[in-house]
């Protein structure tokens, strides 16, 4: 499996120190001041506004970030997650409660209004079998966003710290085209 490489820089449009990474950072200011612009070389990366992977997810593929701030986050990049690329089928379980409780479906495609689809204005856990997924808070995929990768959820209002009681409304795979 080939590694995403992202590059980091202190201030906006790729100006002020660098910092290159292949693999997960749970703190970037060990290695800079701060982080206002970033490059993705190749691969998928999940940004976050706060250290060990809390607050605010913005989604980043190939291509240049030149401010953070208008990627619509209101702080810098501190820490970071490589997201590997899988092949093969995808599978989720969405689930209308927490701790697996409501209705439930399974889901192998995009899904881009949860409401129109499942008759389901929320979704508070799920079960992630098969690949890597991005949940949004509105439909669309708009909004804020948060990376799931295989796991159970059992509780998905709480997760992301800083977000508090999020709604999810959207998802889609993160597909091997990034």
């Amino acid at each position: 499996m080939t590694m995403g490489k992202i590059i980091f820089y202190e201030d906006r449009n790729f100006q002020g120190r660098s910092y290159e990474t292949s693999s997960d950072c749970p703190e970037l200011t060990s290695y800079l001041s701060r982080c206002n612009s970033c490059r993705v070389e190749s691969g998928c990366f999940m940004v976050y506004d706060r250290s060990n992977f809390q607050g605010n997810q913005y989604f980043v593929r190939r291509g240049e970030y030149g401010d953070y701030q208008r990627m619509g986050m209101s702080d810098c990049i501190r820490s970071c997650r490589n997201i590997p690329m899988h092949s093969g089928q995808f599978r989720m379980r969405i689930y209308e409660r927490e701790n697996f409780g409501g209705q439930m479906h399974e889901m192998m495609d995009d899904c881009e209004n949860m409401m129109d689809r499942y008759r389901m204005s929320d979704c508070q856990s799920c079960n992630v079998m098969d690949g890597h997924w991005l949940m949004y808070e509105q439909p669309n995929y708009r909004g804020r966003q948060m990376y799931l990768k295989p796991g159970e959820y059992r509780n998905l209002s709480n997760m992301g710290g800083s977000m508090g009681n999020m709604r999810w409304q959207s998802m889609r795979r993160i597909m091997d085209s990034c």
